[in-house]
């Protein structure tokens, strides 16, 4: 949950609520999945990996499947995580540039090298440390800010005024999300369940930390707990998005500092303009601490992810000096790729936190799907699902550079879908000497949470449906 309020929730949700063209409250329609996508993953996903006694997800696939499979979808994570933790070191560069002055390269340098450092030095205590107080840390400097632009506004009915209406819609019922209009309900909702349930599930930076639980019960009780607190957390940010936007759009002086089409300088603007200089500097250093948790427990996961599956290659177990000095290489390794790539992260979507998600759409639904169908047919192979992931994660590329008009968000689920039926096919298509290797699999869900993720899904459909006219 941590990991997931790091300085892209702080700088970007806001910048796309507060000043993106086409933004506003319609970001809230992201989080209608994940009651949903939380029922799915503790259907049987979850549990069944819990229950495998596996460390690494991929672990389960090498089960399941074969080494090969493994391997490949450990590369499909490792791609999309350096371009994530890449997307994350230039959003943490915004906040040195805007509160100190420093060019991007210098502030990315600075970023990394620090990380390294931390990671290297305070190892997966430094990680669990920095997620235990990154959300307090985050959360509370969202908090400050918003209550500093209302009170420069002068309060909440002056906000309120200010606030152009069409920010304030919650729920686009009319764009499906297939002819450029972007943030529609329905593929938001859809691929929300898909992205929501495959990072959560099968993405080892995450899914680490429920396999890490004691049993099943507990297990349910952390997912229940995302389930319920990520809602009222992502309204705080959006609360401070459009106060502060309102701010900036009738400030010229203000909105002169940001520059053009790069919404995500808003927060840091701000902060320089209006916190005391003495808060200014304890939030940048507590924004930067909780950060370090987010870029070091990436880089672990990359780290550990390469050294595990690339290291220890057939017909040769390395000591464990061998084993050390492979890990650190592949941390520093992955730490200069991260810094190179984060370059170029400003390219990639208007705004950071449409970035991160646009990124894992690519890849998001072809991973769930894999491990999906490992859970759920006993006759899948390993070169079928194979075939499925790769075409699924192929389909998703082309969309992507064919520049076509279908909302990234769509992905999700088409490349899902794609790595399914392709899956199957192949199944049916091309002989196989390899035989599958069914494992069991295990429920985590009952009634009583059943029923209270369903009403506070529909909770949450009815305030968003409903929050334009309560704040007109």
């Amino acid at each position: 949950m941590a990991t997931q309020l790091s300085a892209i929730s702080f700088i970007s949700a806001p910048a796309f609520v507060g000043l993106r063209d086409g933004g506003g409250l319609i970001w809230l329609s992201y989080e209608l999945a994940l009651p949903i996508a939380v029922l799915l993953m503790l259907w049987r996903l979850l549990p069944t990996l819990h229950q495998s006694g596996v460390v690494s997800v991929y672990d389960f696939l090498e089960r399941r499947f074969e080494r090969s499979t493994r391997l490949l979808i450990s590369f499909v994570f490792q791609l999309s995580r350096s371009f994530a933790t890449a997307i994350m070191i230039y959003a943490i560069s915004l906040i040195l540039q805007g509160t100190m002055g420093l060019e991007q390269w210098h502030s990315i340098v600075v970023i990394g090298v620090i990380t390294l450092i931390y990671s290297a030095m305070g190892g997966m205590k430094a990680v669990v440390f920095g997620d235990a107080v990154q959300m307090i840390i985050i959360l509370a400097g969202a908090l400050t800010c918003l209550f500093v632009a209302l009170d420069v506004i002068g309060g909440v009915d002056a906000a309120l005024a200010l606030i152009d209406s069409d920010r304030l819609e919650a729920v686009n019922v009319g764009s499906l999300g297939l002819n450029g209009n972007d943030f529609g309900l329905l593929p938001m909702l859809f691929g929300g369940i898909v992205l929501y349930a495959s990072y959560y599930g099968c993405d080892q930076s995450e899914a680490q930390r429920s396999l890490s639980a004691h049993s099943v019960k507990d297990l349910r009780k952390v997912m229940y707990t995302v389930a319920l607190s990520r809602f009222p957390i992502t309204v705080i940010y959006c609360t401070t998005g459009l106060v502060i936007g309102a701010l900036v759009l009738n400030t010229p002086s203000l909105a002169a500092q940001i520059p053009a089409e790069q919404p995500d300088w808003m927060m840091p603007v701000f902060i320089i303009n209006y916190l005391p200089e003495g808060v200014i500097g304890l939030l940048v250093v507590a924004i930067m601490a909780a950060a370090m948790s987010s870029l070091s427990s990436a880089i672990n996961s990359l780290a550990a992810v390469t050294t595990e599956d690339f290291c220890r290659y057939k017909g040769h177990e390395p000591s464990d000096d061998e084993y050390m000095r492979f890990a650190r290489t592949a941390g520093i390794g992955w730490g200069l790729v991260t810094l190179v790539l984060s370059l170029f992260a400003g390219d990639i979507a208007p705004t950071i936190i449409e970035a991160i998600n646009k990124i894992g759409s690519v890849f998001y639904g072809p991973v769930l799907a894999t491990f999906l169908l490992g859970i759920h047919s006993k006759t899948i192979t390993a070169k079928a699902a194979n075939i499925g992931l790769l075409l699924g994660v192929f389909s998703n590329t082309f969309l992507w550079l064919s520049d076509n008009p279908i909302f990234w968000f769509w992905w999700n689920a088409i490349g899902f879908a794609v790595t399914v039926l392709s899956g199957h096919l192949a199944n049916r298509l091309i002989p196989t000497s390899n035989k599958a290797t069914p494992q069991a699999s295990f429920a985590g869900l009952n009634t009583r949470m059943i029923v209270v993720l369903l009403i506070w899904s529909a909770v949450l459909l009815y305030i968003c449906f409903n929050l334009s006219a309560w704040l007109a």
